[in-house]
């Protein structure tokens, strides 16, 4: 009797739960279904430490920067995303100044950061299923390399709702002092594709041309919290950084402007893709629970949890289309070859049309759907999940009415997407081939 009023009263909280959603609700994600911390990752670096471990493959020390040349060639990390930053946002802060800013790289999955001097390289890596992982490796040539998972240290800045609230990555833009501490009470920015460049790059180092557009980077405070006092006159369109840093001891003299943009697209879209997966295992794994209590067949869905997709997937929708992504006043370039090398990765489309084909005249990309749509971390959203997504993108790109509020992209460029997609993406649902709203 008391087990039976025991599972009513679970029944009735949890029919309570699934229909009181009215936002995305926090995540315990050290909690069952995500148990974040007590997880085994399947991400790059996890991989790459088993390579290491069966001996596969061996990390090189260099004598001037340590494993980071080693960790960026066995994780296919193009030293042309090299974006140096001075503010002293890092665990590492007493490395870090003006004159030695700290170099991060990336690729679609995988983030480095490298200090001079550093105890440690820092590593966050994509798991399909956990989202960021955190990892360090001590620099000490005299220890046996090894890539050591962090939480609790970690989490502290990278789980917060600046984050999504889900362990994630973060891209500041901040007032900093001539010594790169930064000025809090100035203002701070969190950078996204949708930011205003004047509002990106505090505390960064920019090597590109922008025009007449400004930014934050390349410059400081040199007295007071006044952002109008930032000179930034002077980091506007900065090719060199010869005249502001040393940059003989980093692997590129580069801090790419076109890699910083795609940088601010990719961590904001692997946060969501994270919230997304958390925040539809948990309401999978609520509605398991009623189906099981009620007798219902174990696919049924409530309302409650479909309206809980809808507030996992139309965040997800809008920052994978670029909705609402801030419009370039003018062309931009930057001066690595990053920009050359993304582009060399497919796929492509019968006609050469690829995801990766910048625009950056008006816009980052020609065709306005993340390349991210190919990762793995989205692939691995839960079944059903990802079957609602689908639904409610194959809505948008089918709809051949002219742009609405639930619906920015153009006629040509929902055509375009598409097509892009039908021909590369692997995977997609039959309603997908079958329909042709254009012809």
């Amino acid at each position: 009797m008391v087990y039976l009023f025991q599972r009513l009263v679970l029944g009735v909280l949890l029919i309570a739960v699934l229909h009181s959603w009215s936002a995305p609700a926090f995540i315990s994600f050290e909690e069952p279904p995500i148990d974040y911390s007590k997880t085994e990752p399947t991400d790059p670096v996890f991989q790459l430490a088993k390579r290491i471990e069966n001996s596969e493959v061996e990390l090189e020390y260099d004598s001037d920067k340590g494993y980071l040349p080693s960790i960026l060639k066995l994780l296919n990390i193009p030293v042309s995303s090299q974006a140096l930053v001075f503010s002293k946002t890092s665990f590492q802060a007493p490395y870090i100044s003006r004159k030695k800013p700290r170099a991060l790289y990336f690729n679609d999955d995988v983030y480095i950061g490298w200090v001079q001097n550093g105890d440690v390289v820092e590593i966050s890596s994509v798991d399909p299923d956990l989202g960021a992982v955190f990892y360090t490796l001590d620099q000490n040539p005299g220890i046996e390399p090894k890539f050591q998972r962090q939480t609790d240290a970690c989490l502290q800045c990278h789980s917060s709702p600046l984050t999504q609230s889900v362990p994630g990555h973060l891209f500041r833009s901040v007032f900093t002092d001539s010594n790169g501490n930064p000025i809090l009470n100035a203002g701070t920015f969190v950078t996204t594709q949708n930011s205003p460049m004047r509002e990106r790059w505090g505390g960064w180092y920019v090597t590109g041309r922008h025009g007449d557009q400004r930014h934050m980077g390349n410059v400081f405070l040199a007295h007071g919290n006044n952002p109008l006092d930032l000179p930034v006159e002077q980091g506007a369109n900065v090719t060199k950084l010869d005249t502001l840093i040393d940059t003989s001891p980093y692997l590129s003299p580069h801090s790419d402007l076109v890699a910083l943009m795609v940088f601010e697209h990719q961590t904001t879209m692997h946060n969501l893709i994270t919230q997304a997966n958390y925040q539809a295992r948990v309401a999978l794994a609520i509605q398991e629970e009623l189906n099981e209590m009620e007798g219902k067949p174990s696919d049924e869905m409530s309302p409650g949890t479909l309206k809980r997709f809808s507030y996992a997937a139309e965040p997800l929708l809008k920052h994978l289309l670029f909705a609402e992504e801030a419009t370039l006043e003018g062309p931009v370039k930057g001066t690595s070859g990053f920009a050359d090398e993304f582009q060399s990765v497919g796929p492509r489309d019968s006609k050469g049309r690829s995801l990766r084909d910048f625009d950056l005249r008006t816009r980052m990309f020609k065709h306005p759907c993340s390349f991210l749509i190919y990762s793995e971390s989205f692939d691995h959203l839960p079944d059903r999940f990802r079957g609602y997504f689908y639904r409610r993108l194959w809505e948008i790109l089918t709809d051949t009415k002219a742009p609405s509020e639930d619906n920015q992209l153009s006629k040509s460029d929902r055509r375009a997407v598409l097509e892009i997609l039908l021909e590369t993406k692997l995977g997609l649902p039959d309603y997908w081939k079958e329909s042709t709203p254009f012809n």
